[in-house]
């Protein structure tokens, strides 16, 4: 898939994202995902549109399918921090703090400035305390 053909592709797919039109997304990103697997899997196209795909599965309560997503995101653009809050956020959901912890941590030695993860890291090392002190 060209260069140009996959921008257009993923700015359309994000317009149905941020639409909250989930079926509509997740068909376009599909898309841009399999041209983008098909040409050699690299690229932050093809990253952003596993990530942003793994937003329709969180939006859908499809964790195991959002974590995969995500996972392929990090796997297609390693420095790209996006999908490791993303990840970071359902894990923590789950329950499974260190990993969030994790996840939080990679994406502020990315990018010391991503706020979010900095807030996101400090409530979930509390929660997992919290956890611990309940014997759960």
């Amino acid at each position: 898939m060209a260069g140009e053909e996959a921008a257009e592709l993923l700015a359309a797919a994000q317009a149905h994202l941020a639409a909250r039109r989930l079926s509509a997304a997740e068909e376009l990103y599909g898309r841009l995902i399999a041209g983008g697997a098909a040409a050699g899997g690299a690229g932050r196209h093809l990253a952003t549109a596993l990530n942003d795909r793994g937003q329709v599965r969180y939006f859908r309560v499809e964790f195991a399918a959002a974590v995969e997503d995500y996972t392929a995101a990090i796997e297609c653009q390693p420095a790209f921090e996006v999908p490791y809050y993303n990840r970071g956020l359902v894990l923590y959901r789950l329950g499974c703090f260190d990993e969030a912890m994790k996840d939080f941590r990679k994406v502020l030695e990315l990018n010391p400035q991503f706020e979010d993860a900095a807030l996101s890291l400090k409530q979930a090392m509390l929660d997992k305390e919290e956890k611990q002190k309940r014997g759960y």
